[in-house]
């Protein structure tokens, strides 16, 4: 038991600091090009607040993104978007996948203006966020699934 004691606390020390230690900047260049691309496109005239840099050690570099609008954008390591929540603002269109923003128009239309104000993706599903509070699930090919339900 000390021996596994002594090691954990051995690898713990040889760990790098910036390891564990999250960045935080303005700089747009400090994203993969991706990110970049993807910024320019959908929020092209949207300065960026903050982003966070997380490193982690076991996992890839993810990125974090704040805009001074407000919206939030998350990004895996190689820049693609993992998460956009535009607050009560819709996503922008070329975000969602035409199956969902069909799906959401034709059977929440009659919702006074339901519109997608959340979307992340997922390595095996789309978690849609309306306006009214709803959350729904898609597949990757954007075929209904559920609505999510959050227990309190």
């Amino acid at each position: 038991m000390k021996k596994l004691l002594l090691i954990l606390v051995v690898m713990m020390m040889a760990i790098p600091s910036y390891a564990i230690i999250d960045k935080y900047t303005i700089d747009r260049e400090q994203l993969p090009e991706a990110a970049q691309e993807m910024l320019n496109t959908y929020f092209p005239k949207s300065k960026v607040a903050m982003i966070k840099i997380d490193k982690h050690l076991l996992k890839k570099t993810d990125y974090d993104v704040k805009l001074v609008n407000g919206n939030k954008i998350e990004f895996s390591n190689k820049g693609k978007w993992t998460s956009v929540d535009c607050g009560s603002k819709a996503v922008p269109e070329g975000l969602v996948p035409k199956a969902i923003t069909r799906y959401v128009s034709k059977n929440y239309a009659g919702n006074n203006g339901v519109k997608i104000v959340k979307i992340k993706k997922t390595t095996s599903a789309y978690e849609v966020g309306l306006s009214d509070g709803i959350l729904l699930k898609f597949n990757l090919l954007g075929q209904f699934k559920e609505v999510i339900t959050i227990d309190d």
